[in-house]
């Protein structure tokens, strides 16, 4: 969707929200089971009796395989999309259904209410049987951690071992990570969705705020106010409120509600409405009293605040060390309650296991409310539905040779000779990083060179040849499917998002970074090959960009147009026109992504400068497809160099 449908969607309907397809209703299709056994929680405390709600979609294969459990974030339940063309939408309805992003007619859809809640699991509204009343502010505290415990035993009375994929996003994705972390042989994908491994203090000062509001509202009547004429409604309200100021980013504040700041909606409520944003908000708190209790938002809330896989790096990696998924793990830009840079420390804990991790930072104005909204669809949506595609071993197009179209960090947009060169300098079976991958074709023929050598059917999907392991980890220990002998970790980094979901239809990992700013996820000597071809001419900082690859890699492949090709010396001299050629150096002077203009023999000083050692170099006209051995400086429009550092520059 375009900034301006945005503007005017939000125009037409400045009270539409992620809360506008939720209500009260009774939940037609929930299913109930009982827990075997009580449930002892994480932080003191027994609760004797459990009951979960849920709602499934779709049917469980006879391999019982297909499964997907969706974990809804704080204001959820288990009404996660429509069972049919009467039923009322979920509230993900725009992702779960047949045809769609999670497709029901192929996968078994699982959504419990979570441990806590007020939609029909056992929570703080439940009977007391010590008591014969509501538990109110008597439920014990309880964490993401129990939630899951939860949920796990609902799945072995279904009768599921292993689930093709969690998915998550706010509080959901941290049910997702606590699933891949603790119960790591259970979860063959993860998809965490706009989360954190822990909540920032600025996020749990609103949560505060919103409690005290509950809290100190006359009519709390501490946390008893069952049966009573007046409940907290004011105080959840407010809480409420508060939560949709957290949701929203500032640009998606000024598409709702500045061209009409002053023309506020008249909508029934008590609350100020002086301000456009006044009624919003007033109509949005009002609204969710009408379906939420206050004492589960106080239990769920607190739960999100003491949540904490790790404060730094160290701690974090090691809360995954056991991990054995899959990962898809995707923010958003202009999300401020989960940050963008939240979730790249799970990605750098992932990567730090050396785990298959894929992760985008997705172009966004909604705020966190971005993963429940249509607006960004086409691309949040595509990469989940590619991954879990790829996944559940049905893409067709995993593993693609096609090179496909390629970003602006790459000066190809047609056959890759220099790829053809590349993979011949890399040994079957070694780690490759490519940096600036583009949409994934070196990767792509790397991975099929894998496959082709161990037998495996073309056109089956990338994802059974890309369940690596970890360090010193046994390849068929990942995700629960083997792999061949010869595959290794093949990673790529790209900056354009069109090519990381490229990459993620094709079953590669990818991780959506600018190279920048270093490779400071990335250990010393972690790949046996960093590749950077193609992509160096565009680079702002070239030396902080070449020391990196050598750093991470044993050894370097880097591929660079020559400016000092022959032709295009005579088209400058003879002509004074901006040079261009027919091959790789075919660009207009107004549309090149080429920033800066150098040639093999410049590249040659940089090395000796720096102490790379340079192991080999091949240059080729691509005009002609020819190896140029004579005067290349002249005489080849690219060269490919493998290099290394001098030893001692860093310890490899």
């Amino acid at each position: 969707m375009t900034g301006d449908q945005t503007v005017s969607r939000a125009r037409s309907d400045p009270l539409e929200s992620s809360d506008s397809v939720r209500s009260a209703k009774p939940l037609r299709d929930a299913q109930f089971a009982r827990l075997e056994q009580p449930l002892d929680l994480e932080r003191g405390g027994r609760i004797e009796e459990v009951t979960v709600a849920y709602e499934t979609y779709g049917n469980l294969n006879e391999a019982r395989d297909n499964a997907i459990l969706i974990c809804h974030a704080i204001s959820g339940d288990s009404h996660v999309a429509k069972h049919n063309d009467r039923d009322d939408p979920g509230w993900w309805d725009i992702v779960v259904g047949p045809g769609k992003v999670i497709d029901t007619t192929r996968l078994f859809v699982i959504c419990p209410n979570l441990l806590g809640g007020c939609r029909g699991t056992t929570g703080p509204g439940s009977n007391n049987p010590a008591t014969g009343r509501p538990y109110g502010r008597d439920f014990p505290t309880i964490t993401v951690g129990d939630m899951v415990t939860v949920q796990r035993q609902l799945l072995e009375q279904l009768g599921i071992p292993q689930l093709l994929a969690v998915v998550g996003g706010s509080l959901g994705g941290h049910q997702a990570l606590v699933w891949a972390a603790r119960y790591p042989e259970a979860v063959r994908g993860v998809i965490a969705l706009a989360t954190s491994p822990r909540l920032t203090t600025q996020a749990i000062a609103f949560d505060v705020v919103g409690r005290n509001a509950i809290l100190r509202d006359p009519h709390f009547q501490g946390g008893q106010y069952y049966g009573k004429a007046q409940g907290p409604d004011v105080g959840l309200a407010l809480a409420r409120m508060i939560g949709h100021i957290t949701y929203l980013s500032p640009e998606a504040m000024t598409e709702k509600f500045e061209a009409d700041r002053l023309q506020p909606r008249d909508v029934a409520v008590e609350f100020e409405k002086q301000f456009s944003v006044g009624s919003y908000l007033g109509h949005q708190g009002a609204k969710f009293v009408e379906r939420f209790d206050a004492n589960s938002y106080l239990t769920l809330s607190i739960a999100m605040d003491l949540f904490d896989l790790g404060s730094n790096g160290r701690e974090l990696a090691a809360a995954f060390a056991r991990t054995r998924s899959r990962w898809l793990v995707l923010s958003f830009s202009s999300d401020w309650l989960f940050p963008p840079e939240q979730s790249r420390h799970i990605v750098n804990a992932l990567l730090a296991n050396s785990a298959p991790v894929s992760y985008c930072n997705v172009q966004s104005h909604c705020g966190h409310d971005a993963f429940l909204l249509p607006d960004e669809l086409s691309s949040y949506g595509g990469m989940m539905r590619a991954f879990l595609d790829n996944l559940a071993a049905t893409s067709r197009g995993a593993g693609s040779m096609e090179d496909g179209p390629h970003g602006t960090t790459s000066i190809f947009r047609q056959h890759r000779l220099d790829y053809d060169r590349i993979v011949e300098l890399i040994p079957s079976g070694a780690s490759v990083l490519d940096l600036g991958c583009g949409s994934g074709g070196l990767l792509a023929r790397l991975m099929h060179r894998a496959r082709s050598a161990d037998g495996l059917v073309r056109g089956s999907s990338l994802a059974e040849a890309t369940e690596t392991g970890g360090r010193g980890r046994p390849p068929s220990d990942i995700g629960g499917q083997g792999c061949p002998p010869s595959v290794s970790r093949l990673v790529g980094v790209e900056l354009d998002e069109s090519n990381i979901f490229t990459c993620i239809s094709r079953g590669l990992d990818v991780i959506h970074a600018d190279l920048n700013k270093g490779l400071g996820a990335f250990a010393t000597g972690e790949f046996e090959f960093v590749v950077l071809s193609q992509t160096l001419q565009t680079v702002q900082d070239v030396e902080l960009v070449v020391m990196e690859m050598l750093r991470v890699g044993q050894k370097g492949i880097v591929s660079i147009p020559n400016f000092a090709y022959e032709p295009l010396r005579r088209m400058l001299y003879e002509h004074g026109r901006a040079p261009k050629s027919g091959g790789v150096l075919r660009y207009e002077w107004y549309n090149t992504p080429n920033a800066r203009f150098f040639s093999i023999a410049d590249f040659e000083d940089f090395c000796r400068q720096k102490n790379i050692i340079v192991h080999r170099r091949i240059a080729l006209d691509t005009e002609a497809a020819v190896e140029i051995s004579e005067n290349p400086n002249l005489k080849a429009d690219l060269a490919i160099f493998v290099l290394s550092l001098a030893k001692g520059l860093y310890e490899i």
